[in-house]
């Protein structure tokens, strides 16, 4: 989904004079660290859109032909640095006029408010007052207060926190057959934390939480009594839409499993376990697809029939959006299926690493 940068005009973008009108090109003068704060945004994705009250543009107090010149330069400026604003959107009333375009009120905001294509979680409004901070409670945006004082914010940290945010997510999924909750923060590593009844399973779980480098909790309570598919079905669906939440529109990551040089991409992940030799080539392209190559010796691996190891791999690609090839052969079925989860799990390590602020699709997304 889409993300917007709300960001008003005097004040934020530019200093506001003491008569609070730019209506002169001598009054025009750019914030500090303003355009590479947003040129970092719109690297990562972020459009922009102006939300700024201009009192009373257009009447004898403030003529429009004062207004427009400053303004289109001030927007050249940005351009010229590879920072656009897709829309800008301009109250001309006065405060005691109440109206509800004016900030805090979204009467300007109607087209957006109307669309579901953005996401108001992964969205942001910046300005320099307090309405500014209520207009963007009122939109379901988070709002950053722009300042020196406490609790204020300045461009270059507003700029770290939007382009750096934590990659978590939390998924609830609850069938006749399971209830399971799954968290992961993809920046962070941690001991796992696993549950699912199924002993082994666990086991095979927790390396994907070390070897991926990733913070994973995921407890399961499901119908193991009839037999083992549905915990490790479910759990493996339920995983990879919360991989696939916390990857949000995938920018900066490394996508694929390893890479050899910049510029050259080395999919593979071959991993020994004294006997065996796995190996997992993977992509996080979007496009689900899934190919294994393999023959178990054996049927259960402890409470872990072996058969529902691929099918587990499969589960995960089918939400995450992956494409996975697996191949393992070895004489020792608990080795054999170890180094399958360590693998794939050392391919996700360097797929979901941070690798700069660029989407890695010509495409345009992934």
């Amino acid at each position: 989904m889409k993300k917007y940068l709300f960001v008003d005009r005097d004040g934020t973008l530019i200093v506001e004079p003491p008569d609070q009108q730019i209506d002169a090109y001598a009054k025009l003068a750019l914030l500090p660290d303003v355009i590479p704060a947003l040129r970092r945004c719109v690297d990562a994705g972020y459009e922009l859109v102006m939300v700024t009250n201009q009192d009373g543009l257009g009447t004898d107090s403030f003529p429009e032909e004062q207004f427009w010149g400053p303004h289109r330069l001030m927007l050249q400026i940005f351009e010229s640095q590879g920072v656009r604003f897709i829309d800008t959107l301009i109250d001309r009333s006065f405060a005691h006029e109440g109206l509800a375009t004016r900030k805090p009120g979204t009467g300007l905001m109607r087209g957006y408010l109307g669309d579901d294509g953005w996401s108001r979680r992964a969205s942001a409004m910046v300005g320099d007052r307090a309405t500014d901070i209520a207009f963007a409670d009122n939109i379901g945006v988070r709002g950053f207060l722009l300042g020196s004082g406490e609790g204020e914010w300045d461009w270059a940290e507003i700029a770290r926190v939007l382009c750096e945010a934590p990659r978590r997510a939390e998924v609830q999924r609850d069938t006749r057959e399971t209830r399971i909750r799954v968290s992961v923060d993809l920046d962070r590593g941690a001991d796992a934390v696993i549950a699912t009844g199924l002993p082994f399973f666990d086991h095979m779980l927790e390396q994907i939480g070390k070897h991926a480098g990733i913070a994973l909790s995921l407890r399961c309570a499901g119908d193991t009594h009839i037999d083992e598919h549905h915990t490790v079905e479910d759990c493996a669906l339920a995983l990879g839409q919360a991989l696939r939440q916390a990857l949000g529109d995938k920018r900066g990551i490394g996508r694929y499993g390893d890479a050899l040089e910049p510029d050259e991409a080395r999919v593979a992940i071959t991993l020994p376990m004294d006997e065996t030799l796995a190996r997992a080539a993977l992509d996080l392209s979007g496009r689900p697809y899934f190919v294994f190559d393999g023959v178990f010796p054996r049927e259960r691996v402890g409470d872990l029939p072996t058969e529902l190891v691929p099918h587990f791999f499969r589960s995960l690609c089918e939400t995450l959006g992956a494409n996975l090839h697996l191949a393992v052969r070895g004489d020792n079925a608990h080795h054999m299926v170890e180094a399958c989860f360590k693998s794939v799990a050392r391919a996700l390590r360097t797929a979901l690493r941070r690798d700069g602020s660029a989407l890695p699709s010509t495409k345009g997304m992934l």
